[in-house]
Protein backbone atom coordinates (compact mmCIF):
# COMPACT_ATOMS: atom_id res chain seq x y z
CA UNK A 1 0.00 0.00 0.00
CA UNK A 2 1.48 3.36 -1.04
CA UNK A 3 1.95 6.15 1.53
CA UNK A 4 -0.60 8.33 -0.32
CA UNK A 5 -3.27 5.61 -0.04
CA UNK A 6 -2.41 5.19 3.63
CA UNK A 7 -2.75 8.94 4.06
CA UNK A 8 -6.24 8.94 2.50
CA UNK A 9 -7.32 6.11 4.80
CA UNK A 10 -5.94 7.97 7.83
CA UNK A 11 -7.79 11.17 6.84
CA UNK A 12 -11.08 9.30 6.34
CA UNK A 13 -10.76 7.50 9.67
CA UNK A 14 -9.75 10.71 11.48
CA UNK A 15 -12.74 12.66 10.18
CA UNK A 16 -15.00 9.72 10.99
CA UNK A 17 -13.71 9.53 14.57
CA UNK A 18 -13.96 13.29 15.14
CA UNK A 19 -17.47 13.35 13.66
CA UNK A 20 -18.64 11.17 16.56
CA UNK A 21 -18.12 14.12 18.90
CA UNK A 22 -15.24 12.55 20.82
CA UNK A 23 -12.84 15.15 22.32
CA UNK A 24 -10.26 16.13 19.70
CA UNK A 25 -7.29 15.22 21.89
CA UNK A 26 -8.55 11.67 22.48
CA UNK A 27 -9.64 11.26 18.86
CA UNK A 28 -6.29 12.28 17.37
CA UNK A 29 -4.36 10.26 19.93
CA UNK A 30 -6.45 7.14 19.33
CA UNK A 31 -6.06 7.35 15.55
CA UNK A 32 -2.31 7.93 15.81
CA UNK A 33 -1.79 5.04 18.23
CA UNK A 34 -4.02 2.67 16.22
CA UNK A 35 -2.18 3.21 12.92
CA UNK A 36 1.22 3.03 14.60
CA UNK A 37 0.29 -0.39 16.01
CA UNK A 38 -1.24 -1.58 12.71
CA UNK A 39 1.81 -0.72 10.58
CA UNK A 40 4.69 -0.92 13.08
CA UNK A 41 3.40 -3.40 15.63
CA UNK A 42 3.14 -3.05 19.39
CA UNK A 43 6.79 -2.08 19.65
CA UNK A 44 5.76 1.40 18.46
CA UNK A 45 4.14 1.98 21.86
CA UNK A 46 7.66 2.33 23.25
CA UNK A 47 7.96 5.66 21.41
CA UNK A 48 4.67 7.00 22.77
CA UNK A 49 5.82 8.70 25.97
CA UNK A 50 9.14 9.82 24.47
CA UNK A 51 7.39 11.51 21.52
CA UNK A 52 4.84 13.24 23.74
CA UNK A 53 7.46 14.48 26.19
CA UNK A 54 9.80 15.71 23.44
CA UNK A 55 6.97 17.60 21.76
CA UNK A 56 5.68 19.27 24.92
CA UNK A 57 9.15 20.01 26.29
CA UNK A 58 9.18 23.43 24.63
CA UNK A 59 9.54 26.64 26.64
CA UNK A 60 7.49 28.52 24.04
CA UNK A 61 4.41 26.59 25.15
CA UNK A 62 4.51 28.49 28.46
CA UNK A 63 3.04 31.47 26.60
CA UNK A 64 -0.23 29.59 25.96
CA UNK A 65 -1.53 29.39 29.57
CA UNK A 66 -0.24 32.92 30.22
CA UNK A 67 -2.21 34.45 27.33
CA UNK A 68 -5.25 32.36 28.27
CA UNK A 69 -5.15 33.68 31.87
CA UNK A 70 -4.77 37.18 30.43
CA UNK A 71 -7.95 36.67 28.40
CA UNK A 72 -9.82 35.01 31.28
CA UNK A 73 -9.07 37.97 33.57
CA UNK A 74 -10.41 40.51 31.05
CA UNK A 75 -13.44 38.40 30.08
CA UNK A 76 -14.49 37.93 33.72
CA UNK A 77 -14.69 41.68 34.35
CA UNK A 78 -16.72 44.56 32.92
CA UNK A 79 -13.79 45.62 30.77
CA UNK A 80 -15.60 44.68 27.55
CA UNK A 81 -18.73 46.62 28.52
CA UNK A 82 -16.74 49.73 29.49
CA UNK A 83 -14.76 49.57 26.27
CA UNK A 84 -17.92 49.27 24.18
CA UNK A 85 -19.77 52.04 26.03
CA UNK A 86 -16.86 54.47 25.71
CA UNK A 87 -16.54 53.91 21.96
CA UNK A 88 -20.31 54.20 21.39
CA UNK A 89 -20.45 57.61 23.12
CA UNK A 90 -17.77 59.06 20.84
CA UNK A 91 -19.25 57.68 17.58
CA UNK A 92 -22.95 58.06 18.41
CA UNK A 93 -23.92 60.27 15.44
CA UNK A 94 -22.29 58.23 12.65
CA UNK A 95 -24.67 55.98 10.63
CA UNK A 96 -24.15 52.48 11.93
CA UNK A 97 -22.06 53.95 14.73
CA UNK A 98 -23.11 51.38 17.30
CA UNK A 99 -22.09 48.50 15.05
CA UNK A 100 -18.82 50.29 14.30
CA UNK A 101 -18.27 50.78 18.05
CA UNK A 102 -18.83 47.11 18.72
CA UNK A 103 -16.43 46.12 15.95
CA UNK A 104 -13.83 48.54 17.31
CA UNK A 105 -14.36 47.10 20.79
CA UNK A 106 -13.93 43.59 19.35
CA UNK A 107 -10.61 44.61 17.76
CA UNK A 108 -9.24 46.13 20.98
CA UNK A 109 -10.58 43.32 23.14
CA UNK A 110 -9.05 40.80 20.73
CA UNK A 111 -5.67 42.42 21.28
CA UNK A 112 -6.08 41.77 25.00
CA UNK A 113 -7.42 38.22 24.98
CA UNK A 114 -6.21 36.52 21.79
CA UNK A 115 -9.37 34.40 21.92
CA UNK A 116 -12.24 34.66 19.44
CA UNK A 117 -14.97 33.02 21.56
CA UNK A 118 -14.00 35.19 24.56
CA UNK A 119 -14.14 38.35 22.43
CA UNK A 120 -17.44 37.28 20.91
CA UNK A 121 -19.03 36.54 24.29
CA UNK A 122 -17.67 39.59 26.16
CA UNK A 123 -18.70 42.20 23.57
CA UNK A 124 -21.82 40.34 22.41
CA UNK A 125 -23.44 40.13 25.84
CA UNK A 126 -23.48 43.90 26.08
CA UNK A 127 -23.54 44.98 22.44
CA UNK A 128 -26.19 42.80 20.77
CA UNK A 129 -29.09 43.58 23.16
CA UNK A 130 -28.15 47.27 23.04
CA UNK A 131 -28.02 47.38 19.23
CA UNK A 132 -31.39 45.65 18.92
CA UNK A 133 -32.91 47.95 21.54
CA UNK A 134 -31.76 51.02 19.62
CA UNK A 135 -33.22 49.88 16.27
CA UNK A 136 -30.60 47.83 14.45
CA UNK A 137 -31.71 44.75 12.51
CA UNK A 138 -31.08 41.41 14.23
CA UNK A 139 -28.98 40.01 11.36
CA UNK A 140 -26.55 42.97 11.34
CA UNK A 141 -26.33 43.10 15.14
CA UNK A 142 -25.54 39.39 15.53
CA UNK A 143 -23.51 38.88 12.33
CA UNK A 144 -21.21 41.82 13.07
CA UNK A 145 -20.31 40.49 16.53
CA UNK A 146 -19.85 36.94 15.22
CA UNK A 147 -17.42 38.27 12.61
CA UNK A 148 -15.79 40.84 14.92
CA UNK A 149 -15.09 38.10 17.44
CA UNK A 150 -12.92 36.29 14.90
CA UNK A 151 -10.40 39.15 15.08
CA UNK A 152 -9.23 37.57 18.34
CA UNK A 153 -7.03 35.06 16.50
CA UNK A 154 -5.52 37.58 14.05
CA UNK A 155 -4.69 40.68 16.10
CA UNK A 156 -1.76 39.90 18.41
CA UNK A 157 -1.38 38.26 20.82
CA UNK A 158 -2.88 35.27 19.02
CA UNK A 159 -2.98 31.69 20.28
CA UNK A 160 -3.47 30.51 16.69
CA UNK A 161 -0.25 32.17 15.60
CA UNK A 162 1.59 30.74 18.60
CA UNK A 163 0.49 27.24 17.60
CA UNK A 164 1.44 27.83 13.96
CA UNK A 165 4.80 29.27 15.00
CA UNK A 166 5.55 26.21 17.14
CA UNK A 167 4.38 23.73 14.49
CA UNK A 168 6.25 25.42 11.62
CA UNK A 169 9.26 26.66 13.62
CA UNK A 170 8.50 30.24 12.54
CA UNK A 171 9.31 33.28 14.67
CA UNK A 172 6.28 33.99 16.88
CA UNK A 173 7.39 37.60 17.29
CA UNK A 174 7.34 38.08 13.50
CA UNK A 175 3.95 36.37 13.24
CA UNK A 176 2.50 38.69 15.88
CA UNK A 177 3.77 41.79 14.07
CA UNK A 178 2.57 40.40 10.72
CA UNK A 179 -0.99 40.24 12.06
CA UNK A 180 -1.18 43.96 12.95
CA UNK A 181 -1.76 45.53 9.51
CA UNK A 182 -4.07 42.72 8.25
CA UNK A 183 -5.99 43.01 11.54
CA UNK A 184 -6.44 46.76 11.03
CA UNK A 185 -7.37 46.15 7.37
CA UNK A 186 -10.02 43.58 8.27
CA UNK A 187 -11.43 45.76 11.06
CA UNK A 188 -11.66 48.71 8.67
CA UNK A 189 -13.45 46.60 6.03
CA UNK A 190 -15.92 45.34 8.66
CA UNK A 191 -16.67 48.85 9.94
CA UNK A 192 -17.01 50.27 6.41
CA UNK A 193 -19.53 47.58 5.50
CA UNK A 194 -21.53 48.10 8.71
CA UNK A 195 -21.74 51.87 8.13
CA UNK A 196 -22.69 51.39 4.45
CA UNK A 197 -25.39 48.81 5.21
CA UNK A 198 -26.89 50.92 8.00
CA UNK A 199 -26.97 53.94 5.68
CA UNK A 200 -28.48 51.91 2.81
CA UNK A 201 -31.19 50.45 5.05
CA UNK A 202 -31.92 53.85 6.53
CA UNK A 203 -31.62 52.51 10.07
CA UNK A 204 -33.40 54.87 12.47
CA UNK A 205 -32.06 54.74 16.02
CA UNK A 206 -34.58 55.11 18.81
CA UNK A 207 -32.23 57.51 20.62
CA UNK A 208 -30.77 59.30 17.59
CA UNK A 209 -31.39 62.67 19.24
CA UNK A 210 -29.37 61.78 22.33
CA UNK A 211 -26.40 64.10 22.83
CA UNK A 212 -23.50 63.04 25.05
CA UNK A 213 -21.68 65.85 26.82
CA UNK A 214 -17.90 66.03 26.83
CA UNK A 215 -17.98 65.01 30.50
CA UNK A 216 -19.99 61.86 29.66
CA UNK A 217 -17.58 61.02 26.86
CA UNK A 218 -14.55 61.39 29.10
CA UNK A 219 -15.83 59.76 32.28
CA UNK A 220 -15.09 56.20 31.10
CA UNK A 221 -11.64 57.01 29.74
CA UNK A 222 -9.83 56.38 33.07
CA UNK A 223 -11.04 52.76 32.90
CA UNK A 224 -9.79 52.40 29.33
CA UNK A 225 -6.30 53.72 30.00
CA UNK A 226 -5.24 50.56 31.90
CA UNK A 227 -6.47 48.42 28.96
CA UNK A 228 -4.31 50.49 26.62
CA UNK A 229 -1.41 50.25 29.09
CA UNK A 230 -1.66 46.44 29.06
CA UNK A 231 -1.50 46.35 25.26
CA UNK A 232 1.41 48.79 25.17
CA UNK A 233 3.20 46.87 27.94
CA UNK A 234 2.95 43.52 26.17
CA UNK A 235 3.79 44.93 22.74
CA UNK A 236 6.74 46.97 24.00
CA UNK A 237 8.19 44.12 26.08
CA UNK A 238 7.92 41.78 23.09
CA UNK A 239 8.96 43.99 20.18
CA UNK A 240 11.36 46.16 22.16
CA UNK A 241 13.61 43.17 22.65
CA UNK A 242 13.02 43.14 26.42
CA UNK A 243 11.18 39.82 26.61
CA UNK A 244 10.55 36.64 24.65
CA UNK A 245 6.95 35.75 23.67
CA UNK A 246 6.66 33.56 26.77
CA UNK A 247 7.94 36.29 29.06
CA UNK A 248 5.74 38.91 27.38
CA UNK A 249 2.75 36.62 27.93
CA UNK A 250 3.66 36.47 31.63
CA UNK A 251 3.82 40.27 31.75
CA UNK A 252 0.38 40.50 30.13
CA UNK A 253 -1.15 37.94 32.50
CA UNK A 254 0.15 39.73 35.60
CA UNK A 255 -0.94 43.15 34.33
CA UNK A 256 -4.45 41.91 33.48
CA UNK A 257 -4.98 40.15 36.81
CA UNK A 258 -3.72 43.17 38.76
CA UNK A 259 -5.86 45.51 36.64
CA UNK A 260 -9.14 43.64 37.25
CA UNK A 261 -8.33 43.34 40.95
CA UNK A 262 -7.70 47.09 41.35
CA UNK A 263 -10.13 48.68 38.87
CA UNK A 264 -13.00 46.19 38.98
CA UNK A 265 -12.41 45.20 42.62
CA UNK A 266 -12.20 41.48 41.86
CA UNK A 267 -9.97 40.64 44.81
CA UNK A 268 -12.16 38.07 46.53
CA UNK A 269 -10.48 34.63 46.56
CA UNK A 270 -13.43 33.05 44.72
CA UNK A 271 -13.16 35.57 41.85
CA UNK A 272 -9.39 35.18 41.51
CA UNK A 273 -9.78 31.40 41.68
CA UNK A 274 -12.39 31.54 38.88
CA UNK A 275 -9.90 33.34 36.62
CA UNK A 276 -7.16 30.82 37.36
CA UNK A 277 -9.56 27.87 37.09
CA UNK A 278 -10.84 28.95 33.67
CA UNK A 279 -7.29 29.58 32.50
CA UNK A 280 -6.04 26.19 33.69
CA UNK A 281 -9.02 24.37 32.19
CA UNK A 282 -8.55 25.84 28.71
CA UNK A 283 -4.75 25.54 28.90
CA UNK A 284 -4.99 21.86 29.81
CA UNK A 285 -7.36 21.25 26.90
CA UNK A 286 -5.07 23.01 24.40
CA UNK A 287 -1.91 21.32 25.63
CA UNK A 288 -3.67 17.96 25.48
CA UNK A 289 -4.59 18.66 21.85
CA UNK A 290 -1.01 19.75 21.11
CA UNK A 291 0.38 16.54 22.60
CA UNK A 292 -2.03 14.38 20.59
CA UNK A 293 -1.31 16.31 17.39
CA UNK A 294 2.43 15.84 17.93
CA UNK A 295 1.84 12.10 18.19
CA UNK A 296 -0.39 12.28 15.08
CA UNK A 297 2.33 14.13 13.16
CA UNK A 298 4.94 11.60 14.25
CA UNK A 299 2.71 8.77 13.00
CA UNK A 300 2.16 10.50 9.63
CA UNK A 301 5.89 11.12 9.26
CA UNK A 302 6.94 7.60 10.31
CA UNK A 303 4.59 6.14 7.68
CA UNK A 304 6.11 8.55 5.10
CA UNK A 305 2.70 10.11 4.42
CA UNK A 306 3.79 13.73 5.02
CA UNK A 307 6.85 13.43 2.83
CA UNK A 308 4.93 11.70 0.03
CA UNK A 309 2.20 14.36 -0.05
CA UNK A 310 4.83 17.12 -0.18
CA UNK A 311 6.70 15.35 -2.99
CA UNK A 312 3.49 14.70 -4.93
CA UNK A 313 2.36 18.33 -4.76
CA UNK A 314 5.87 19.64 -5.49
CA UNK A 315 5.93 17.43 -8.58
CA UNK A 316 2.67 18.87 -9.92
CA UNK A 317 3.28 21.15 -12.89
CA UNK A 318 0.97 23.95 -11.77
CA UNK A 319 1.39 27.64 -11.01
CA UNK A 320 2.20 28.28 -7.36
CA UNK A 321 -0.80 30.60 -7.01
CA UNK A 322 -3.08 27.83 -8.28
CA UNK A 323 -1.50 25.66 -5.60
CA UNK A 324 -2.19 28.35 -2.99
CA UNK A 325 -5.81 28.52 -4.19
CA UNK A 326 -6.20 24.77 -3.57
CA UNK A 327 -4.58 25.10 -0.15
CA UNK A 328 -7.04 27.88 0.76
CA UNK A 329 -9.97 25.70 -0.33
CA UNK A 330 -8.60 22.83 1.78
CA UNK A 331 -8.27 25.08 4.84
CA UNK A 332 -11.73 26.57 4.32
CA UNK A 333 -13.36 23.13 4.09
CA UNK A 334 -11.43 21.87 7.12
CA UNK A 335 -12.49 24.98 9.05
CA UNK A 336 -16.13 24.04 8.50
CA UNK A 337 -15.66 20.92 10.61
CA UNK A 338 -12.67 21.34 12.95
CA UNK A 339 -11.48 24.05 15.39
CA UNK A 340 -8.44 26.17 14.43
CA UNK A 341 -6.04 24.49 16.90
CA UNK A 342 -6.70 21.03 15.47
CA UNK A 343 -6.37 22.16 11.85
CA UNK A 344 -3.11 24.03 12.44
CA UNK A 345 -1.46 21.23 14.38
CA UNK A 346 -2.62 18.57 11.90
CA UNK A 347 -2.03 20.46 8.64
CA UNK A 348 1.11 22.53 9.30
CA UNK A 349 3.58 19.58 9.24
CA UNK A 350 2.19 18.69 5.80
CA UNK A 351 1.81 22.21 4.40
CA UNK A 352 5.06 23.74 5.73
CA UNK A 353 7.41 21.92 3.28
CA UNK A 354 4.97 22.58 0.41
CA UNK A 355 4.89 26.31 1.20
CA UNK A 356 8.69 26.36 1.42
CA UNK A 357 9.14 24.53 -1.90
CA UNK A 358 6.68 26.88 -3.63
CA UNK A 359 8.69 29.89 -2.46
CA UNK A 360 6.09 31.44 -0.16
CA UNK A 361 7.07 33.33 2.99
CA UNK A 362 6.05 31.24 6.05
CA UNK A 363 5.21 34.43 8.00
CA UNK A 364 2.94 35.62 5.18
CA UNK A 365 1.31 32.19 4.99
CA UNK A 366 0.72 32.30 8.76
CA UNK A 367 -1.52 35.35 8.23
CA UNK A 368 -3.36 33.68 5.31
CA UNK A 369 -3.84 30.55 7.42
CA UNK A 370 -5.17 32.58 10.35
CA UNK A 371 -7.76 34.42 8.23
CA UNK A 372 -8.91 31.03 6.91
CA UNK A 373 -9.31 29.89 10.51
CA UNK A 374 -11.35 33.05 11.17
CA UNK A 375 -13.66 32.05 8.32
CA UNK A 376 -14.10 28.62 9.89
CA UNK A 377 -15.31 30.21 13.13
CA UNK A 378 -18.40 31.63 11.39
CA UNK A 379 -18.92 28.90 8.78
CA UNK A 380 -21.45 26.13 9.42
CA UNK A 381 -21.81 23.39 10.45
CA UNK A 382 -19.27 23.91 13.27
CA UNK A 383 -18.98 27.71 13.32
CA UNK A 384 -18.15 28.20 16.99
CA UNK A 385 -18.88 31.93 17.06
CA UNK A 386 -22.33 31.36 15.55
CA UNK A 387 -23.24 29.13 18.47
CA UNK A 388 -21.74 31.56 20.99
CA UNK A 389 -23.98 34.32 19.58
CA UNK A 390 -26.99 32.01 19.50
CA UNK A 391 -26.37 31.26 23.19
CA UNK A 392 -26.34 34.99 23.99
CA UNK A 393 -29.56 35.75 22.08
CA UNK A 394 -31.46 32.44 21.76
CA UNK A 395 -34.50 34.22 20.29
CA UNK A 396 -32.49 35.00 17.12
CA UNK A 397 -32.48 31.97 14.83
CA UNK A 398 -29.19 30.56 13.52
CA UNK A 399 -30.06 31.28 9.83
CA UNK A 400 -30.54 34.97 10.75
CA UNK A 401 -27.10 35.08 12.41
CA UNK A 402 -25.58 33.33 9.40
CA UNK A 403 -27.26 35.81 7.02
CA UNK A 404 -25.70 38.71 8.93
CA UNK A 405 -22.27 37.05 9.00
CA UNK A 406 -22.18 36.17 5.27
CA UNK A 407 -21.03 39.63 4.01
CA UNK A 408 -18.24 39.59 6.59
CA UNK A 409 -17.14 36.18 5.28
CA UNK A 410 -16.86 37.69 1.80
CA UNK A 411 -14.79 40.55 3.26
CA UNK A 412 -12.41 37.99 4.78
CA UNK A 413 -12.01 36.37 1.36
CA UNK A 414 -11.35 39.87 -0.07
CA UNK A 415 -8.68 40.38 2.62
CA UNK A 416 -6.99 37.09 1.61
CA UNK A 417 -6.97 38.27 -2.03
CA UNK A 418 -5.54 41.68 -1.08
CA UNK A 419 -2.81 40.18 1.11
CA UNK A 420 -1.96 37.72 -1.68
CA UNK A 421 -1.77 40.53 -4.24
CA UNK A 422 0.19 42.77 -1.86
CA UNK A 423 2.25 40.47 0.42
CA UNK A 424 3.85 43.52 1.99
CA UNK A 425 0.65 44.05 3.99
CA UNK A 426 1.80 41.09 6.10
CA UNK A 427 5.58 41.08 5.65
CA UNK A 428 6.64 44.73 5.57
CA UNK A 429 6.17 45.50 9.26
CA UNK A 430 7.93 42.40 10.70
CA UNK A 431 10.81 42.78 8.20
CA UNK A 432 11.11 46.47 9.08
CA UNK A 433 10.99 46.03 12.87
CA UNK A 434 12.88 42.73 13.17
Amino acid sequence: MSPLVIGLIICAVTFGILATGIPIAFGLGAVALAFMIIFDGFRSINFLTETLFAGLNDFTLVSIPMFIIMGAAIASSRAGSDLYEALSRWTHKIPGSLVASNLGACAIFAALTGSSPATCAAIGKMGIPEMRRRGYDADLATGSIAAGGTLGILIPPSLTMILYGIASETSIGKLFIAGIIPGILLTTLFIAWAIFLSWKRGTQLVDRDRIYSLKEKLELMPKLLPLIAVIVGVVYSLYGGIATPSEAAGVGAVLCVVMVMIIYRMWRPTEVWQILRDGMRESGMLLFIIGSSILFGYMMSSLYVTQSVAEWIAGMDINRWVLMFYINILLLVAGCFLPPAAIILMATPILAPIIHNAGFDPVWFGVILTINMELGLITPPVGLNLFVINGIVPDVRLPTILKGALPFMLLMILAIILISAFPGLATWLPNHLM
